[in-house]
């Protein structure tokens, strides 16, 4: 069968640098690797292939052969031997091999020590009010997560006792195989890594060094932190292994939909009605913001829908900064419910604005000039 060719197999362009064909082989050994697909004989050969285009393309001579010849000039150089400059591949795919393994086993240490292991890091999601957000306020969690057994204080090993040094990797937890020409590191399949082994495991935690805990934390959101923003508590996560270092806890803010203000980052904005006489007459209203009321002065003959801008009335930001505004849009609101006198009254106001012609009105008499314009084609 013919061998594809290299830059599609690590699906990467023929134009790709050294650190992007790293990444896509990376990414398809940890897919492939035949420790993550035992007996899957496809994916077997798929990680074959991925790791020869990467011997090929990652060593700048051999690319270039195969660049200008193909497979012909890379198996011509292989059957003259160990091809332009030198190169042989173990180096290489040694140095790869350890990146993937390092993601795939959480971190581990290499160097042919023990490996340790780092607790995983937690989410949890609260919801606050908007004022609570803006202001800050300090909450109480509980939390169930895997904490490290109070028993065997993390060794996994009963009372009395203490783990024993693995006899398959001597304590190293890892272990060489060989493959081809290539000699490759692997945590040892006898004690996954951690060196030890346990032969009289502990009655509580059953041999894992770690139990599901509830636990009570006190948290404090800062002031001005927004939807989807997170709070960090450096080791509140799981307990690590094998003397690992826990994880991070991570708290996700949701702020609840607020009935009169919404928020726009560091801003405010909010909808304020007015009666018409206000906005035809003028005169000063109350408005709200979060830490008060305000007074708001409205100039005579504001039309709905007009903006005002209070400044630093808004959220001052969680990573610092200045306060934002708050904008308050007025809209005129028509009166309902209105008695016949009223009634009356309005009818009365209403003749003597006719009176004066237009120009009491004068957005009303540019919207049907346009109109008049329009239909007569003038537009």
């Amino acid at each position: 069968m013919s061998k594809r060719d290299y830059y599609k197999v690590l699906d990467v362009p023929r134009t790709a640098g050294e650190d992007e064909i790293k990444k896509s082989y990376r990414r398809l050994a940890m897919k492939y690797h035949p420790d993550r697909n035992p007996g899957d004989k496809d994916a077997e050969e798929k990680f074959k292939e991925a790791k020869e285009a990467y011997e090929v393309l990652s060593d700048a001579p051999r690319r270039a052969l195969y660049d200008q010849h193909g497979h012909a000039g890379i198996d011509a150089a292989r059957q003259g031997g160990p091809g332009p400059g030198g190169f042989g591949g173990a180096e290489a795919f040694s140095d790869i091999f350890g990146d993937v393994f390092g993601d795939i086993f959480g971190g581990a240490r290499r160097g042919g020590r023990a490996q340790i292991f780092r607790g995983a890091d937690l989410r949890y999601e609260i919801e606050v009010d908007l004022a609570e957000a803006v202001f800050g306020k300090t909450l109480e969690l509980d939390l169930t997560k895997l904490a490290e057994c109070e028993v065997c204080h993390g060794s996994g090993a009963a009372k009395g006792s203490s783990p024993a040094t693995c006899e398959t990797c001597n304590g190293n937890g890892q272990v060489n195989i060989r493959q081809g020409p290539f000699t490759i590191q692997q945590p040892c399949p006898t004690c996954r890594g951690s060196g030890k082994v346990i032969r009289n495991p502990c009655d509580v935690c059953l041999g894992q060094g770690r139990v599901r805990r509830s636990k009570k934390l006190s948290v404090r959101i800062p002031p001005g932190v927004d939807n989807g923003n997170r709070v960090r508590l450096t080791g509140e996560g799981e307990a690590g292994r094998n003397g690992g270092p826990p994880g991070d806890l991570y708290v996700e803010v949701h702020v609840r939909e607020h009935p009169i203000f919404e928020r726009d980052g560091p801003h405010l904005s909010c909808d304020v009605p007015i009666s018409f006489v206000t906005a035809a007459a003028g005169g000063s209203i109350e408005v709200p913001t979060l830490d008060g009321q305000v007074m708001l002065k409205i100039p005579a003959e504001t039309q709905s829908g007009r903006i005002f801008r209070l400044k630093e009335k808004g959220v001052r930001p969680a990573r610092g900064g200045d306060y934002g505004d708050l904008f308050c849009r007025v809209v005129v609101e028509t009166p309902v419910n209105l008695t016949g006198e009223q009634r009356e009254l309005l009818q009365k106001f209403d003749e003597s604005l006719r009176k004066g012609g237009t120009r009491h009105s004068p957005r009303q008499k540019s919207f049907f000039d346009g109109v008049k314009r329009f239909f007569s084609g003038k537009v």
